[in-house]
């Protein structure tokens, strides 16, 4: 695992004097008791800085949807794949969100990058790859992998809010929220509920 760098591009920079590209990974909606978990993978263009793309969870929605326009605009590729609540459920949330990066990483139409992910090194990814912790705010590649992943599956929740208007998905994106528990009381679960996340387990007896 790498140390931290000290500028958004400075892990970059290690590759691109070299000819190499890099590819940024993170994930988003590890902890919610309903949807998938969303990966992201990003290949910026040597030398490119998307101004204002960090952390996913530092920004607002409206800023995180600006933002999402500019990076895919100015990425050489990027990728995005999922693990569903029924994958999660079978196996657990480490194993579905390495599926959602090996899903995002295949998305790629680039053969060869070097990959860095956000967080400690992720048994089972398949593939050689670097892990920071805190990347998300330290590497521009995985700060704006974070924010595709992030947009992309709020996307998904309020469009599943649509089909499922008692949960209130297009505020709490599946979240624990109290509005979202007391939703699962009154009406039950859902095929997109989690059902070994949050006390699910018991929920589903009510």
């Amino acid at each position: 695992m790498l140390s931290r760098p000290q500028n958004l591009l400075e892990y970059e920079r290690r590759f691109w004097g070299r000819g190499r590209l890099v590819a940024g990974v993170d994930e988003a909606g590890r902890g919610p008791l309903a949807g998938p978990v969303v990966a992201a993978a990003l290949v910026l263009p040597e030398g490119i800085h998307i101004e204002g793309a960090d952390d996913s969870k530092k920004l607002s929605g409206n800023t995180r949807e600006a933002l999402y326009k500019s990076i895919t605009s100015s990425a050489l590729s990027f990728g995005v794949g999922a693990a569903s609540a029924r994958e999660i459920d079978q196996t657990n949330i480490l194993r579905a969100t390495t599926v959602a990066m090996q899903r995002a990483l295949e998305g790629l139409a680039i053969d060869e990058y070097e990959v860095v992910v956000d967080g400690l090194p992720v048994k089972g990814l398949g593939i050689k790859h670097d892990a920071v912790v805190g990347g998300d705010a330290s590497i521009h590649s995985i700060g704006c992998a974070s924010i595709i992943a992030k947009v992309t599956r709020d996307r998904l929740m309020v469009r599943l809010s649509e089909r499922y208007p008692e949960y209130g998905w297009e505020r709490n994106k599946g979240y624990g929220t109290s509005e979202h528990r007391n939703a699962i009381e009154r009406h039950g679960l859902t095929p997109h509920h989690r059902l070994t996340f949050g006390g699910l387990q018991y929920d589903l007896e009510l």
